[in-house]
C-alpha cells in the first residue's frame, strides 16, 4: 500500500494503476494525488476526466459511479452510492446497516464544483454544472446550473 502510494508520484505509473484498479479508466483521465475511491472495480472514469484532491468516490459492490467524458470533478467532491440507514429509533445507526445501493451517473460535459455532495442514485445531466458546496439529492437536467443545499436552478444555460 505505502509503495503504491509513492508510484502515484511517477504520472507513468499513476496511470497504470488506476487502469488496473478502476472498471473503466479513459485516456487523459487523472486521479490526483489526494483524491480517494472506495471500490475502484465499480467506478468508471471517461476520457480527459479530472478528479481533483480531497475528492471522494464511494462506489460499493452493487452501486457504481460513471462518470462519463470531459467532466471536471472540483477538490473536495463526495460522491455516494448509498447511505446509512436510521429509521430503527431503538438501534444506534452504527447497527442498522446501509440503505440500498443507487447507482450515480455524471453525463459528458459536467462540471462538479469544490465541495459539492452528490447523493445516491443521482444523475448530473450533460454539460451540467453544480455550484461549490452543493448537495444534490435529485437528478439535474442537461445544461443546467444548479446549487445550494439542497439544489435548485439556478439558471439554464444555453
Amino acid at each position: 500500500m505505502l509503495a503504491t502510494h509513492f508510484q502515484f508520484y511517477i504520472p507513468s505509473l499513476q496511470k497504470k494503476i488506476c487502469r488496473e484498479k478502476f472498471l473503466l479508466f479513459g485516456k487523459n483521465a487523472e486521479f490526483r494525488m489526494g483524491a480517494y475511491a472506495v471500490t475502484c472495480s465499480n467506478i468508471s472514469l471517461g476520457d480527459k476526466v479530472i478528479i481533483r484532491p480531497g475528492s471522494i468516490l464511494m462506489a460499493t459492490k452493487n452501486g457504481q459511479i460513471k462518470i462519463e467524458k470531459d467532466v471536471l470533478v472540483g477538490s473536495g467532491v463526495h460522491i455516494y452510492v448509498s447511505n446509512h440507514k436510521f429509521d430503527d429509533l431503538s438501534l444506534a445507526i452504527y447497527y442498522q446497516g446501509h440503505s440500498e445501493e443507487k447507482s450515480v451517473l455524471i453525463k459528458e460535459g459536467s462540471w462538479l464544483g469544490a465541495n459539492a455532495i452528490i447523493l445516491p442514485g443521482v444523475t448530473i445531466g450533460l454539460n451540467a454544472v453544480v455550484a461549490a458546496g452543493s448537495i444534490v439529492t435529485k437528478d439535474v437536467q442537461d445544461f443546467t446550473l444548479v446549487g445550494g443545499n439542497p439544489t435548485k436552478i439556478i439558471r439554464i444555460l444555453d
